[in-house]
Formats: structure tokens, C-alpha cells, sequence
């Protein structure tokens, strides 16, 4: 039997959290598999992190972090998490318990929920798939990237989390883009399977506002991996 543990951040969450693990929780008991959820609180001002404490069956394990981050909420997740044989990212308003289902029917190392991948169906905005696909873009010409996506459900496998995870250093937006690049860059096998992208609500966070985040984001993880392989060859 495979181990699997699921990362969910959560900030603010007080009026959706308990409505949104029971939706998930059912699901889950579904899986032939030995299943760990961690919520991982970040810097709520409401009462999140309390309700997270009591939501049971099974009872998830809470991490808490004093600011809002939700790239370093992941990192915390994946580093307790990473014992697993596989572990699985989940925002607590878009998930797919039948994605799980098939990381044990894929020969790869990492799997991500490509909602560009031939056969996905992502019924979200028309601006947020524009997002999406100028995203995918700069990473293609940034990093010569030929993952089709990056955010939103992915799966990896243990011994890439324990290996990659402790290296990653972005946060906010841009943690799981980054470790999906290290691990391409890495050699790992890649698969992208289709997914169907319905939220449970519209988005709470500004595209608009992300934007020049994202672009410095990237502009100094570039940097980053070019420093990187100059220490490499220099040794």
C-alpha cells in the first residue's frame, strides 16, 4: 500500500474550511491507500487555524506559520510531509481525489494536473487561462521549460521532495513553479494528465496584482539558477 500525504494551505479560511473538508473527507476514505492530510495555517487573522483543530475523521495535522505566505506555507507542508511515497498539493478550493487515484497508474516521478494538458477541461475565466498561458510562456523563454503548466495539483514522489525540497528557496506565488523547474532541470520523469479546473468559488487573490510580483519573482529565480550552475562548473 502506497503512503500518500496531502499540503493544503489555508489563510483565512473560517467561513469555508469545515464546509470544504467535508466535502474532501468522504473522498478520501475512498482511497486504498494510507492517506495524511496536513492544513497548513498562514497567518490567519480570523478563526482558521481553530477550526482547522477541529475537524476530524480523519484528523488532519495542523502547521501554522505567523504570515500570510502561501509558497512557504507549501515548503513547511512538503518538508513534514516528506516520509510519504508520494505527496500531493491541494488548495483547499480545488482538489481531485481521483488524481490520486492515478499517480499509481503513471511511470513518473513528479505528475501535474496540466489544465493545458489535450483533454483537461479548465472552465475558468477567460482572463485567468490567458494568465495561465502566458505564464507557461516565460518559463519557456526564461528557463526553457516544456512543462505546460506549473500551478495548481501536482504530485511527487518522496525521494524527490527529500532531495529538492530543502533547495527551493522561493515563496509566495512561485515555490511550486521552482520546484517543478528543479526537477526538470534535475532529470526527473515528468507527466502532465488532463484535469477538470472547477473551483469550489471564484478566486479570492488579484491577478492583476500578482503580476509584477510574479515577473520579479522569476526574473530573480533566474538569476538564481544561473549563479548555481556558475558555483557547479567552478568547483
Amino acid at each position: 500500500m502506497f503512503s500518500v500525504s496531502i499540503v493544503i494551505p489555508v489563510h483565512n479560511e473560517a467561513g469555508f474550511l469545515a464546509t470544504a473538508w467535508e466535502r474532501l473527507r468522504p473522498e478520501l476514505e475512498g482511497l486504498e491507500s494510507d492517506v495524511t492530510v496536513y492544513l497548513v495555517e498562514n497567518g490567519s487573522t480570523d478563526e482558521t487555524l481553530a477550526i482547522a483543530r477541529t475537524l476530524e475523521d480523519p484528523s488532519p495535522f495542523v502547521l501554522s506559520l505567523p504570515r500570510p505566505d502561501y509558497g512557504a506555507a507549501m515548503r513547511e507542508g512538503f518538508l513534514a510531509a516528506a516520509e510519504a511515497d508520494w505527496i500531493v498539493n491541494f488548495d483547499i478550493d480545488y482538489f481531485s481525489v481521483p488524481f490520486i487515484r492515478g499517480l499509481f497508474e503513471v511511470d513518473a516521478d513528479v505528475v501535474i494536473a496540466s489544465k493545458r494538458a489535450p483533454g483537461s477541461d479548465d472552465r475558468r475565466s477567460a482572463l485567468r487561462r490567458a494568465g495561465t498561458l502566458t505564464f507557461n510562456l516565460l518559463l519557456r523563454t526564461l528557463f526553457g521549460s516544456r512543462v505546460s503548466d506549473t500551478h495548481g495539483i501536482k504530485g511527487f514522489r518522496g525521494h524527490v521532495v527529500r532531495r529538492l525540497v530543502p533547495a527551493t528557496t522561493s515563496t509566495q506565488d512561485l515555490f511550486d513553479t521552482e520546484l517543478v523547474l528543479r526537477a526538470e532541470m534535475a532529470g526527473y520523469r515528468i507527466a502532465e494528465v488532463p484535469i477538470v479546473v472547477e473551483e469550489l468559488r471564484e478566486t479570492r487573490s488579484s491577478f492583476v496584482k500578482r503580476v509584477p510580483r510574479t515577473l520579479r519573482g522569476l526574473l530573480q529565480l533566474r538569476r538564481s539558477f544561473s549563479s548555481e550552475r556558475r558555483n557547479t562548473r567552478s568547483r
